[in-house]
């Protein structure tokens, strides 16, 4: 066999064993010799994309257009030109896309209907309810897809079908239904019926959805999914660095903070190329870790980072721009927000907003932000809307004077945080139902919220919190009774207010032998014998903890 024969048959076979390093090297070797065929020259644009090799992959591509338009084939062409626009779109580019788009439309233009005209209409509608956020035609284009996908038995195209069809139900509110189309398109994509670009590009978007919903459960079942997806790739995969973004994300809202921000930086720059607007997330999601963690310069640096790469920091840096008293800078850069994104995307600009219009006095403001939340909660159901939206109208109640009602809201909000395991979260919603209960004339229970933030807030890191609510109880309980230390204090206080040994080793992060040892030393200190006589002696002295 001629050696250029045995170089393709070569970078072939690594192609179909999804070996992108060997086939690009492969093919690179042999269009040195001679021009590549088309389907190898499209095998060399897809290996050196899968490898983030964006530029490359870009440059192939559009070769392989030029070549397949000046040969007449006007179907492989617009087939191309299809495949350039999703990964324009994919970088983030989206007026490039566009355009690709319009050529790929002007090349099918008087041809009988087949499977790229299906493409199409998935590329227009899906583009379409992204930017004008009307879902009324992706529900038209799913029903012209669907019956091109009958037509000429295309597995990807009963896919596209289900997916424009699901994500038009979620955005009209009808959230399970709408998943249970998502649901099913993923079948053909873990048949492997659908191009693998195109199905990456569906895992992301169905992902992206979950976590826009804050449904973080739903969310980890897609993220495994594609973690299963590339799992079968090689290890160069793009769309590894993407999945494991998004297990980042979820980590995050877990409160493992470490190895959070020990990856997003890495993850989200060699994504920027290739994945733009994921890159984006991953800086966001490292911004709002750093802002948490009292790293105000870091924040920034991630949030310019996010903004580089097309997706709007916010509310991240509203809130950072709040927690350094720059109110109006805040509500400012809210407003410009909310006018720009669609009825769902609002939703977590909205909490946000309800919160710092609330800290800047303007209460009517603060309740339209919560009404308009509320309206949105209920429309699509999701937990992490309907957590958001109760949590928005405690504090409005809250600022309005209605505690007992401030305080029934934030409990709604605090037991969706939990189950959804959203750590910092939860944290908050104690301090908040602290505030209630402590103006309710309830101090005991007041103290052990406080107590159970805290110890929330020390183990993720969140400096500025846990100094907030040190700070508070240095002003308000400058030395704990009974010469308790600090942490005595706190392990009476969740004592006191009915914690078992178990559950304040697991809000203190602590064994089960140190809050013995704890104990031990507290009865010892002011003179009890149990638990019980621990819990008068505290309601006696007013404030048990510190």
């Amino acid at each position: 066999m001629p050696e250029l024969d045995q170089l393709i048959l070569n970078a072939r076979e690594a192609y179909d064993r999804r070996d992108w390093a060997a086939a690009r090297r492969g093919f690179g070797a042999a269009r040195l010799r001679a021009p590549l065929d088309a389907p190898d020259l499209d095998a060399l644009a897809s290996s050196a994309w899968w490898l983030g090799d964006t530029s490359g992959a870009l440059a192939t591509a559009e070769e392989l257009y030029r070549r397949l338009a000046g040969d007449g084939d006007r179907t492989g062409a617009a087939m191309a030109a299809l495949n350039l626009s999703l990964r324009w779109g994919t970088r983030g580019d989206l007026a490039v896309a566009s355009g690709w788009l319009n050529r790929a439309r002007r090349m099918l233009e008087g041809l009988p209907e087949g499977p790229p005209s299906g493409y199409l209409l998935y590329l227009e509608a899906g583009m379409t309810m992204d930017v004008e956020g009307d879902p009324a035609p992706a529900r038209t284009a799913a029903a012209a897809v669907e019956a091109l996908a009958g037509r000429f038995g295309d597995p990807a195209l009963a896919c596209f079908a289900r997916v424009l069809s699901g994500l038009a139900l979620v955005r009209e509110g009808q959230t399970e239904a709408g998943f249970g189309d998502l649901d099913e398109a993923m079948l053909p994509v873990l048949a492997g019926e659908v191009p693998q670009e195109w199905a990456g590009d569906i895992y992301c978007t169905v992902t992206h959805l979950c976590h826009v919903l804050g449904d973080f459960s739903r969310m980890r079942s897609w993220t495994t999914a594609m973690e299963r997806w590339t799992a079968g790739q090689s290890r160069t995969f793009v769309y590894a660095d993407v999945t494991r973004v998004h297990e980042l994300q979820l980590l995050s809202a877990e409160g493992n903070w470490d190895a959070a921000e020990q990856e997003l930086w890495p993850l989200s720059d060699r994504l920027a190329q290739a994945h733009g607007w994921m890159a984006g997330a991953g800086y966001y999601e490292l911004g709002e870790i750093r802002r948490l963690r009292g790293d105000p310069a870091g924040a920034l640096d991630a949030y310019a980072r996010a903004r580089d790469v097309g997706v709007e920091p916010q509310p991240g840096e509203a809130r950072l721009h709040l927690a350094a008293g720059e109110r109006g800078l805040a509500l400012e850069q809210l407003r410009v927000a909310l006018a720009v994104s669609g009825p769902l995307d609002k939703a977590r600009l909205l909490l946000a907003a309800t919160e710092v219009a609330a800290a800047s006095g303007q209460e009517d403001l603060a309740a339209t932000c919560c009404a308009e939340l509320e309206q949105t909660a209920a429309r699509y159901s999701s937990p992490g809307l309907r957590a958001w939206a109760a949590q928005a109208r405690g504090v409005v109640l809250l600022g309005g004077g209605q505690t007992a009602e401030a305080l029934a809201a934030f409990e709604a909000a605090g037991r969706i945080y939990r189950d959804q395991r959203a750590r910092y979260s939860t944290a908050v919603i104690h301090e908040l139902e602290s505030s209630c209960r402590r103006s309710l004339g309830n101090p005991e229970a007041a103290d052990a919220d406080l107590a159970t933030a805290a110890a929330i807030y020390q183990q993720l890191g969140a400096a500025p919190d846990l100094q907030r609510i040190q700070a508070y109880l240095q002003r308000n309980h400058e030395s704990a009774p009974g010469g308790l230390t600090a942490r005595e204090a706190e392990v009476l206080a969740l004592v006191s207010g009915g914690s078992s040994n178990r559950q304040v080793a697991d809000a203190l992060v602590i064994s089960e032998k140190t809050v013995g040892r704890h104990l031990a030393n507290i009865f010892g200190k002011i003179g009890v014998s149990s638990r019980t006589g621990a819990s008068a002696w505290a309601r006696e002295h007013g404030r048990p903890g510190s």
